[in-house]
């Protein structure tokens, strides 16, 4: 199967509020927020919860959500499948129930073995206390687990389309979080290309989504509860996960994006979150229901 990269922006503002040093202007980048600053957020800035650390700057406008040129691998934001009005509904109501599955083999998981660099990704992050087929899932939605470069400006890259904010920060708190890795982790932008590099830095992202959402009354979080935090971010994830499967996304997004922009991804007034879950189960099969955290 060929896959091909993704062209987008995401919102990615550069330092956290409050107290302490460094803490400089806001910019824009990514349209998605590592999990890692949700707390800070939730205490210094509840309203700015959509951040994410990021030096860099883009000018003219607010952020875009990513535009997608295709349609087989997992999608940095949810497109609707092209020349379709909808995808199948879900079997269920919803997944922010706290009754996920165990952790287990899965097709995503049976994909990332099949990489040069799986098997230790998948090692690093059980290691961590994430489930691998959590990580797979993930890159599978991505890229397919294919390490690709960032393109038109933006610093989105790698197997799991990080910008360097979001890289640097979570495998930063990863290596703090776990000295064992201290030997084969590298935390300069030049390991983000490294996909097994990269994976410690997405487990670490994985963790705190479902640490977020257990404060949030989630007690075991899915890979598709957390998959909002990771698409969308932090503002988003929650209120994505705790939804009913016959909610609007529209009404979710709208605070954040633009009706263009969500119109820009295939999200229509009509797309529900039901059919949201169902495209993203499409693609990584029973990797979905399962726990994140081991």
């Amino acid at each position: 199967m060929q896959y091909i990269p993704a062209i987008y922006t995401r919102l990615d503002p550069a330092r956290l509020p409050g107290p302490g040093p460094a803490r400089s202007a806001w910019t824009l980048e990514s349209g998605r927020t590592s999990a890692t600053a949700i707390v800070a957020l939730m205490v210094f800035a509840p309203a700015m919860a959509l951040s994410d650390v990021q030096p860099e700057t883009q000018t003219g406008g607010p952020p875009i959500l990513p535009v997608p040129t295709f349609m087989e691998t997992g999608l940095p934001i949810y497109s609707m499948p092209v020349g379709t009005s909808s995808v199948l509904p879900p079997a269920g109501p919803g997944t922010g129930t706290g009754t996920a599955s165990p952790p287990g083999s899965s097709d995503a998981l049976t994909t990332l073995d099949s990489r040069s660099w799986g098997a230790l990704a998948a090692s690093n992050a059980t290691a961590m206390g994430v489930n691998p087929s959590a990580i797979a899932a993930t890159c599978m939605l991505e890229t397919g687990c294919q390490s690709i470069a960032a393109v038109g400006g933006s610093t989105v890259s790698g197997a799991f389309q990080m910008t360097n904010g979001t890289y640097s920060a979570d495998i930063m708190q990863a290596l703090a979080q776990n000295p064992s890795l201290a030997g084969t982790i590298d935390t300069s932008l030049a390991g983000k290309m490294d996909p097994a590099n990269q994976a410690i830095a997405a487990a670490q992202d994985l963790k705190n989504a479902a640490l977020a959402l257990q404060a949030a009354g989630i007690s075991s979080p899915s890979v598709m509860d957390t998959r909002g935090y990771f698409n969308f971010g932090a503002a988003v994830g929650s209120d994505l996960a705790r939804s009913p499967a016959d909610r609007n996304m529209s009404d979710i997004l709208s605070a954040y994006y633009t009706p263009a922009q969500i119109a820009q991804n295939g999200i229509t007034p009509s797309t529900t979150v039901g059919q949201w879950r169902a495209s993203v189960a499409a693609k990584i099969g029973s990797a979905a229901n399962q726990v994140v955290l081991l």
